[in-house]
């Protein structure tokens, strides 16, 4: 199970990481947000706006990655002896990032379901503020010249 888990969370990064490319064109997180349809629609006349469901535009494949990764959120934030050993070789800026995102997003999937808010509409939320986690991560770690 350990395996199987770690394994997906592997191959989640590759796929965030092979889709979107060059973090660097997207200057704040809400661009990647948009990009990746994780925005609500709006419905706009005068006065009046609506907002309605996620747009669904862009990258459908990091979407579904994300939407994938948020259902982890369900679970209370831990720090197993493999989470700490693989930490070790991390930044501590993104070291601190990481258990951000992990205490937030946990807390706010309980905050949601609390509300009576429906597990889909929940993870599709946490999924969007996961966006702006791998967003922060990747502006904290710079580039490296691959020649």
């Amino acid at each position: 199970m350990i395996f199987h888990a770690r394994l997906r969370a592997q191959i989640i990064t590759v796929v965030i990481a092979a889709e979107l490319g060059d973090m660097r064109r997207f200057a704040k997180a809400p661009q990647l947000m948009a990009y990746l349809g994780l925005v609500p629609s709006e419905h706009s006349s005068g006065e009046s706006k609506r907002r309605g469901r996620i747009t669904k535009t862009g990258n459908a494949h990091v979407r579904r990655a994300l939407v994938e990764s948020a259902w982890s959120y369900r679970f209370r934030p831990t720090m197993s002896r493999e989470i700490r050993l693989r930490n070790q070789e991390a930044p501590v800026g993104v070291q601190r990032i990481a258990w951000k995102a992990q205490e937030r997003l946990h807390k706010r999937y309980a905050r949601m379901m609390g509300r009576g808010m429906s597990k889909q509409k929940t993870v599709t939320a946490i999924a969007r503020e996961l966006a702006g986690f791998v967003w922060a991560i990747a502006s904290e770690v710079p580039i490296k010249a691959t020649n």
